[in-house]
């Protein structure tokens, strides 16, 4: 398929709110699409160029991409740049100054254009990408070089996300979405929606699902645990179950091949091997060629002795300050179940087999430890456990189904997390995990900052809710750091995905990538919030660098918390 092709399937995309006809539309490409270019296809209408875990990003600014249009369409950078203030879109700009209607490129001619300038790297790379960017503009018609400066911005957002090409996918095959839930149970797998289209137009719904296993260097994603306060409601949901201390680490994934490479994944699925030094040397920690690790990093502060808390942990992401941090925060890595072994898929075994496996696989010692854990069907018995771990430290404890299978996300009752007691006076059992939607400009104190108040909203299917605006219980810090990250994420129009009513628009808007943990008091009724439930009295605990949007509350989430107040 020719990449004008694809800009016309962009452009209608674009201008499509309903939610089923933009399912439908991706069925239809994919239907025109070869075998051969599906995947990139996926990939590029996504807004990037492989899936996340492979890193594959183009770091370009939007002083670079001026640059190139400037090159492109010889034109003066200011008169670029007075055009980028007028339509707020670079997109917009190209447009206007490509008057190209020609475009004989194929969507894998520009697929390898774009990944040849992400992948360049060293001396002289930004020239040269700039260069070959400019290059591509004067190749392509008007429309194409619409969407591809935005792709090179991560600004192409059409307000869907992998959930919705596995939906198309299904319509692809089946018509309808019927074949979604044998999809998305593959995708958990095997978290490549490109891959996963190429397998099923290559060999059917069927065949591609069954190939789906855990492979080394791939992440799986993870399984999470659901809130419930009452021992005695999960012991009759779970039956007999194992509980586990909560600790307050970065949730890791660690793949190991003997003699070949280890690489670590955090849950929104980025590898972040290099904050893990330590990992090199798990080897001898480790009795088998390969295998996969579920696990939880936390920092040990060297002066006290300490289990640090997550944003100390969290340090180790600063890349040019990592040895320096390595001598203040060591790493100790709390494995707590096992994946793969040697090529065996251990997802459909149960907890209790992959417990005792891991315990035959790893070896404790300075690196890799072996989280502690206690088989019991008594509910008395897990409050007790809750009030031990607690006076250790730990946040709370982890209880989890003792004959259940490894299933990824926060489905079943499998696994819950307790951090109160079931007779505790706090109304909120939890914390929420929130999407920044947009800010206001601060008045007074808060005007130096240049962030006032920042709205947040929770998840409800590819739709984005507002539940609360945040103004106070920030630090100044909080409030410089807030306003630098919101900076690189600003945009002119408001995502398609938010649903926002006009009390509480904005003065800028924001791409849905930042996610914040919010504490409350409570959660209230509210008839403004297009959630129609409210956070009381919310406060900033931290930024969730670890979780992606996908990860972020749902709204069946909130209304849980908001029923378990009430007990």
């Amino acid at each position: 398929m020719q990449f004008r092709n694809l800009a016309l399937y962009l452009q209608k995309l674009e201008e499509t709110s309903s939610r089923i006809e933009i399912t439908k539309i991706l069925a239809d490409l994919f239907k025109n699409s070869h075998v051969s270019e599906i995947d990139k296809t996926t990939y590029l209408v996504l807004g990037q160029l492989a899936p996340s875990y492979q890193g594959i990003v183009f770091n370009m600014a939007d002083k670079m991409v001026v640059r190139a249009i400037s090159l492109a369409y010889k034109k003066d950078n200011a008169e670029v740049i007075r055009l980028f203030k007028q339509k707020g879109d670079l997109g917009e700009v190209v447009s206007s100054l490509s008057l190209s209607k020609n475009n004989k490129l194929s969507i894998l001619e520009v697929y390898e254009k774009l990944v040849k300038i992400a992948q360049d790297e060293g001396g002289g790379s930004q020239e040269r990408k700039v260069g070959d960017l400019a290059k591509l503009f004067s190749e392509v018609d008007s429309l194409s070089a619409k969407f591809i400066s935005r792709m090179t911005l991560g600004r192409l957002r059409l307000g869907f996300s992998d959930k919705t090409i596995l939906d198309a996918l299904s319509w692809l095959v089946k018509g309808d979405k019927s074949a979604k839930l044998s999809l998305e149970k593959a995708y958990f797998v095997l978290p490549d929606v490109g891959l996963l289209a190429k397998k099923v137009k290559e060999l059917g719904l069927e065949k591609a699902v069954k190939e789906i296993k855990p492979v080394i260097g791939v992440p799986v994603l993870p399984m999470l645990a659901q809130r419930i306060k009452n021992p005695q409601e999960m012991i009759d949901k779970m039956g007999t179950v194992s509980v586990e201390p909560k600790l307050d680490g970065l949730r890791l994934s660690i793949h190991y091949k003997k003699g070949q490479f280890v690489k670590a994944y955090t849950r929104n699925l980025n590898e972040n091997s290099w904050m893990f030094p330590e990992l090199k040397k798990i080897g001898e920690q480790i009795k088998a060629r390969e295998v996969i690790l579920d696990s939880e990093a936390v920092g040990l502060d060297e002066e006290t002795k300490k289990q640090a808390n997550f944003q100390t942990t969290m340090t180790r992401r600063r890349k040019h300050e990592i040895e320096k941090t390595l001598q203040k925060i060591s790493i100790e890595f709390f494995v707590f179940d096992l994946l793969l072994k040697d090529g065996e898929n251990l997802l459909n075994r149960s907890y209790e087999e992959r417990r005792k496996k891991l315990g035959e696989v790893v070896k404790p010692g300075k690196i890799l430890k072996l989280v502690d854990y206690e088989i019991t069907k008594d509910s008395a018995r897990i409050n007790e456990l809750f009030r031990e771990k607690i006076k250790e430290g730990f946040e709370g404890i982890i209880v989890k189904k003792a004959n259940a299978s490894y299933v990824s996300g926060r489905t079943g009752w499998r696994w819950v997390k307790m951090k109160q007691e079931e007779n505790s006076q706090a109304k909120l059992a939890d914390t929420v995990d929130a999407i920044v939607m947009g800010y206001t400009v601060g008045k007074g104190k808060r005007a130096q900052f240049g962030v006032g108040q920042f709205l947040v909203g929770i998840k409800k299917g590819e739709k984005i809710l507002t539940t609360t605006k945040i103004g106070t219980g920030l630090t100044d810090e909080q409030f410089r750091e807030m306003k630098k990250r919101l900076g690189r994420l600003e945009v002119k129009e408001k995502p398609k995905e938010y649903e926002v009513q006009k009390n509480y628009l904005p003065d800028y808007w924001v791409t849905p990538s930042l996610v914040v943990e919010i504490a409350a008091d409570e959660i209230t009724v509210s008839p403004t919030h297009t959630a129609g439930l409210a956070l009381r009295f919310p406060r900033l605990v931290r930024f969730r660098d670890d979780k992606a949007p996908e990860e972020a509350t749902t709204l069946s989430e909130l209304k849980k918390l908001f029923e378990m107040q009430k007990v």
